[in-house]
């Protein structure tokens, strides 16, 4: 299985502190966003690579954060080619970029850059080889207002998604998708062939709601909370919370 994580976005919300830095790459305590997030995932016996897609602007400093990582499990980084928000090419392709250029046909463990977790992805690898399908995850989300921002699921008594609706206005159910997800070797025919049959580009969310259209997906129910660094206050929120040292 390999371990993709997409960070080719810019943070525009984070103003001048990404203007030339990733943000997976902001210090949280000891360590930075992904490293926090790579220190669990690298234990995972099944993943035998970290791929971390960004873009033009940042692949160089990504490279030098890769050779400095303590993973045990080798970094391998992709440049998408852009270098700028409004060429960005969307997660959906820069997953596709990824899969095509490094020639990808394993299970994908699919990531978003911009979290701190409370949980380890090793629960949700061993729920995705259980169920013998792809898998997203999902939790519950009591604001009508939050589940109309985010991507919402319908599921069975056996966690099978029945349907899944991106920002609905009438959110059917509680169930809130999260940027994690699990794309088994089976069903990347699917995946490889999705923008190009009408699935969206930008969210990386807009994929899991084509698969779930086209094949049997399952959700985990996250059995811990995570923290969305997606704004300036919330990564000042997670430094107060982890201890991070003034900058500067």
């Amino acid at each position: 299985m390999k371990n993709i994580v997409i960070a080719a976005g810019y943070a525009t919300r984070l103003g001048e502190l990404t203007r030339n830095f990733p943000k997976p790459l902001l210090q949280i305590g000891d360590s930075t966003i992904l490293g926090r997030m790579l220190d669990d995932i690298d234990t995972i016996p099944e993943i035998d690579e970290h791929i971390i897609i960004t873009n033009h602007k940042f692949a160089q400093i990504f490279e030098e954060w890769a050779a400095g990582a303590a993973a045990c499990k080798p970094i391998t980084i992709v440049d998408d080619g852009t270098e700028t928000n409004e060429t960005r090419l969307g997660a959906v392709c820069d997953l596709l970029f990824a899969m095509e250029k490094l020639k990808l046909d394993d299970d994908l463990l699919v990531v978003a850059a911009d979290n701190l977790l409370f949980f380890s992805f090793r629960e949700f690898v061993d729920f995705a080889y259980a169920k013998g399908t792809s898998c997203i995850m999902c939790h519950e989300q009591p604001s009508v207002e939050k589940l109309q921002r985010t991507g919402v699921v319908e599921l069975d008594a056996d966690g099978r998604v029945l349907g899944m609706e991106e920002k609905p206005q009438v959110p059917k159910t509680h169930w809130a998708v999260p940027p994690f997800y699990i794309y088994l070797k089976k069903d990347l025919d699917l995946v490889r062939h999705s923008v190009e049959n009408g699935c969206g580009k930008d969210a990386p969310g807009n994929l899991a709601h084509y698969m779930v259209e086209h094949t049997v997906m399952h959700a985990w129910k996250m059995s811990g909370g995570r923290f969305d660094i997606g704004s300036l206050d919330t990564y000042e929120e997670a430094r107060r919370r982890f201890g991070t040292p003034s900058q500067g």
